[in-house]
């Protein structure tokens, strides 16, 4: 049983585990804000162009339900419904939409991030170079020396 905990817990704590975990928590929270752009924002818009509340709804009936006197149903309806699926549609190009635009900011912060990295390397290695070495220091220290020993001679 302490193996099994033990092959588990090393499973669980690999980075790639921890990194797709991460990622689902994320994709979560993503979807959420998605969905409510796609259904508090972009679908009434939709609707003042289409005279629908909800696209949802939209459908071609081919045969209508039948009922009895009573009101009970004797045959379904035969519809197709293609208002859910321009809906599903319109979520799907959101989404991809979304995560094509995160993707490229964070890709452009990153870039611009390895850029101001690399510069700032760059500027440490030309501050390395312009720096003497010990042996040219010590040779103008005994330049200076051997200047001033004859100066006094």
């Amino acid at each position: 049983m302490k193996k099994f905990f033990n092959e588990f817990k090393e499973f669980a704590m690999k980075g790639n585990i921890v990194d797709m975990a991460l990622g689902v928590v994320i994709g979560s929270a993503f979807g959420k804000i998605v969905s409510s752009l796609v259904s508090d924002i972009i679908t009434p818009l939709i609707s003042l162009l289409t005279g629908e509340v909800s696209l949802t709804g939209l459908k071609y009936v081919f045969k209508p339900e039948a009922l009895d006197s009573a009101g009970n149903v004797i045959q379904q309806e035969i519809a197709l419904n293609y208002g859910n699926f321009i809906q599903s549609v319109i979520d799907f190009f959101i989404i991809a939409l979304s995560i094509f635009l995160v993707l490229k900011i964070l890709m452009s912060v990153k870039n611009k991030f390895e850029t101001l990295m690399k510069k700032e390397k760059e500027e440490k290695e030309e501050e390395e170079e312009k720096k003497p070495t010990q042996e040219e220091l010590l040779e103008e220290i005994r330049d200076l020396l051997k200047a001033q020993n004859e100066k006094k001679e």
